[in-house]
């Protein structure tokens, strides 16, 4: 009778394990769907729109990279509950196409999973919630740790970074964290 129960019990787990993985990637793209039309609203009224009446966030801006046909939709702050639905703008950087450097960040297995297929010369449009669109050149990029990142928030230059963890394939979160580093080429338009 034991050896019936235990392969029972470990196909009981992976079926819950698989739920939960799967749980988590369809409440990304369904967030990405109710987050556009906030977005799309938001431009529209000029004023912050919720995606969800329960909401502590808002959608703030669109980064898309279009040689990977990757766009995903920015909620305002970076706290846990924020990306678990959406990369975040994290507090207390600059807006994009303002002066200094604009910082992003999102988890690596789902909003920002694009990170790892974007070349240096690609460019990154990033449309704010005025719905104008500022174009960036990704420049390099970087692994380094989590406090530790060397983003220098007082340059004077117009900047942006795109951050996620590191590496991309791991199962677990860890220390280090990946930078995408690109610089404005086109003004708001």
């Amino acid at each position: 009778m034991p050896r019936i129960i235990s392969p029972a019990v470990f196909v009981l787990i992976g079926l819950i394990l698989f739920g939960q993985g799967t749980y988590i990637h369809a409440k990304a793209l369904l967030a990405q769907v109710l987050l556009e039309r906030a977005f799309t609203e938001t431009i529209a009224t000029g004023h912050p729109v919720k995606p969800w009446s329960w909401a502590d966030t808002w959608p703030v801006a669109r980064i898309e990279v279009k040689r990977l046909r990757a766009s995903t939709i920015v909620l305002a702050g970076s706290s846990g509950q924020a990306l678990a639905f959406g990369p975040g703008h994290v507090e207390q950087t600059v807006d994009a196409g303002e002066r200094g450097v604009a910082v992003y960040s999102a988890h690596r297995d789902t909003h920002f999973r694009f990170l790892k297929e974007v070349a240096v010369g690609d460019e990154i449009d990033v449309t704010t919630s005025d719905g104008k669109t500022f174009r960036y050149r990704a420049d390099r990029s970087s692994v380094v740790r989590f406090d530790q990142s060397g983003i220098d928030p007082l340059t004077d230059r117009y900047e942006l970074v795109l951050s996620t963890c590191w590496p991309f394939d791991a199962l677990t979160s860890g220390p280090e964290r990946y930078l995408l580093h690109a610089t404005l080429i086109e003004p708001g338009s």
